[in-house]
């Protein structure tokens, strides 16, 4: 359908052309923030233009199946504009979200690893909150659900960091914005309590059904995935396997119902011949299993994060800090001082 024909001021429309939209086909990919800084249009203008687009248009462009012997299949190109407008969680620091690729990305599962103190679980809240941004900021507009294994999510911290989250946004845009509750952000963490591998597995057995019920939740997150596999495993081998099977399922939940998850892991020290070394706890085998990992560390009295291993992003490191709003850039001031969280 030519945009000429959609029910808009003929300045919004000539915006739209001049800036290379002449179909609503061409607004299906963009997000209301893209809308709005391509097309020289404000947020609320951005997000009606695209209420606009016709529900044939979104089905057309979102179908990645074909029909016929190759029913199931998808073509390369499907694949490439799926891959171009996965969604990207923020982190908070916009150097951490850089090497990254722009975020936590769906369809995957990013571990954290780090000493205590460090700020997994920062990372952890931060992301559970920024999931929640709406799309025309730019955001996923997604709920999420956090599973805490060790007692450390903190009502009071995630309170702090929703509050700057919404105070951001309304500087950005206060009528877009204006309708944004503490009350709406904290509704849509569904948090859950584990206490064993029993309870922890069944948990990921059950994730499906929960998505069912949540359609909107875009993130899981585990905080931590390793607490209740370091503890009472007498058999190694039993655990491995107990891992493997936990690392399948976890992949198919991401993948089949596009969600991001998170698995914050502790570290350990491996004794080599060179010496003692810090390193992600769970084993080798553990190491295949992420589709990234992302080391957080201390250095100098700086936190960085580093990007160890990703199937298409090149390794990299992003100083970041810990504030009262959560996680920031490194370089950025802030009026309220620094925090030391007491958990990783």
């Amino acid at each position: 359908m030519d945009v000429l024909t959609l029910a808009l001021p003929p300045s919004q429309r000539s915006k739209l052309l001049a800036a290379g939209f002449h179909t609503t086909a061409a607004l299906v990919s963009v997000t209301p923030f893209q809308l709005s800084q391509e097309a020289n249009i404000t947020l609320e203008e951005a997000t009606v233009v695209l209420k606009l687009v016709p529900r044939s248009d979104i089905d057309h462009v979102g179908a990645l199946s074909l029909s016929g012997p190759l029913t199931g299949s998808t073509t390369a190109w499907d694949l490439l504009i799926h891959e171009k407008n996965r969604r990207k969680i923020g982190t908070g620091s916009t150097e951490v979200d850089k090497i990254l690729g722009g975020g936590v990305l769906s369809k995957e599962l990013t571990e954290i690893c780090g000493v205590p103190g460090v700020g997994k679980t920062q990372f952890s809240m931060q992301l559970a909150v920024n999931v929640q941004i709406p799309a025309e900021f730019g955001g996923v507009g997604g709920h999420a659900i956090y599973i805490d294994t060790e007692g450390s999510f903190m009502m009071e911290r995630v309170l702090q960091i929703t509050e700057a989250v919404i105070d951001d946004l309304r500087n950005k845009s206060p009528a877009s914005a204006e309708d944004l509750t503490v009350e709406d952000f904290l509704s849509h963490i569904y948090l859950l309590r584990v206490h064993d591998p029993v309870e922890q597995l069944a948990v990921v057995n059950t994730l499906p059904t929960l998505l069912d019920e949540h359609k909107e939740v875009r993130l899981v997150v585990f905080d931590s995935v390793t607490f209740n596999f370091r503890q009472d495993f007498e058999d190694m081998a039993g655990r491995t396997r107990l891992l493997a099977n936990m690392a399948q399922k976890l992949m198919a939940v991401a993948e089949n119902y596009d969600v991001a998850i998170v698995l914050v892991n502790q570290v350990t020290h491996k004794v080599t011949s060179e010496g003692s070394r810090t390193v992600p706890a769970l084993g080798e085998s553990w190491s295949h299993v992420c589709t990234n990992r992302l080391m957080v560390y201390w250095m100098d009295g700086q936190r960085y994060a580093h990007l160890a291993k990703s199937p298409s992003l090149p390794v990299g490191t992003a100083p970041y800090v810990i504030t009262e709003e959560g996680v920031r850039d490194a370089q950025e001031s802030h009026k309220r001082p620094k925090l030391v969280e007491p958990h990783g």
